[in-house]
């Protein structure tokens, strides 16, 4: 698969292609839907597929507090639109030159000069253009004058409703990871390379490794159980704190700290994969770091129990 960071990067090859647009976040199963319906389409065709996104998603940029948290960074969404068989991922920066191109002006400069779409699957609730005038009517409205084919994209109902990213975050503000995973089709993980931290962790008896999430919001807040792949654990056991860390003075940011419960390998630079299992409680500010110490403590404790209990 093949990233290509905005329009002045396509090529003579990336033209004549089946596309669909989106932000993907999460790419859940109502996603890979899309997804294989696109690659069907582009099969039949003899053509190629392409995602079009953003980076950053166009709410993160007009409205950054207000925009929805995160399921899954770019990173986080190569290997999963690679494993649904994407050709090419045209990540277009959102900025104020993207974001005052009509919705004309859009389908001629990205999907028709830039891309020579063949077929367009698009979603019925997605809108683009400065004044959102664009639809799924107006791009059918310009399909015979530009020489391509359009269509809706599928719809899938888990657990007798739609498929949605807004389903995947409200499973995840209740901590219902079954549910997380029942619609993105796996487990929910936040993955990450481990940085140098304050390290006041060794202090509490509970070293961590930070790790950045390189999100405007999380999608979680608070304390986890939590199992750790990566820099030679397999599945280890562990305690994560996602949050902006109040006792110890508190950040715009939210990260992720993780206490590998097994033990305390040397993590500095590896990537690690956080799969959370179980919510333990919300993040709290603790009125000195001697009843910090007690309560990380009594959460390792508690994540032992559950993780024990429920392997």
């Amino acid at each position: 698969m093949e990233l290509i960071r905005g329009r002045h990067n396509l090529r003579p090859h990336h033209r004549d292609c089946a596309v669909t647009i989106g932000a993907f976040d999460g790419v859940h199963l109502g996603h890979q839907a899309v997804l294989a319906h696109l690659k069907a389409e582009a099969d039949a065709r003899g053509v190629q597929t392409t995602v079009v996104t953003f980076e950053p998603l166009p709410r993160e940029y007009l409205r950054p507090l207000e925009a929805p948290p995160r399921i899954t960074t770019l990173r986080d969404k190569w290997p999963l639109l690679e494993a649904c068989g994407v050709d090419h991922v045209l990540c277009l920066p959102f900025n104020e030159r993207l974001r005052r191109l009509s919705a004309r002006e859009f389908v001629e400069q990205v999907f028709v000069e830039g891309l020579g779409v063949n077929y367009l699957a698009f979603g019925d609730d997605f809108r683009f253009g400065n004044r959102r005038e664009g639809d799924l009517h107006y791009v059918r409205a310009l399909a015979d004058e530009f020489g391509y084919a359009v269509a809706p994209t599928p719809t899938l109902e888990v657990a007798g409703a739609r498929a949605s990213s807004t389903r995947v975050r409200d499973a995840l503000a209740a901590a219902d990871f079954d549910a997380a995973e029942q619609l993105l089709g796996r487990p929910f993980e936040l993955a990450g390379r481990v940085l140098h931290g304050q390290k006041l962790g060794r202090q509490l008896d509970a070293p961590t490794a930070n790790i950045a999430l390189h999100r405007i919001r999380s999608p979680l807040h608070g304390v986890y159980a939590v199992n750790v792949w990566g820099g030679g654990l397999e599945c280890a056991s562990g305690v994560a704190n996602v949050g902006v860390k109040p006792t110890i003075g508190e950040s715009l940011e939210a990260t992720l700290e993780v206490h590998v419960l097994t033990g305390s390998p040397d993590l500095y630079g590896e990537r690690l994969t956080v799969r959370f299992r179980h919510k333990l409680r919300n993040e709290q500010k603790f009125p000195s770091l001697d009843a910090l110490k007690a309560g990380i403590a009594a959460d390792k404790a508690r994540a032992v129990a559950w993780l024990t209990e429920h392997g």
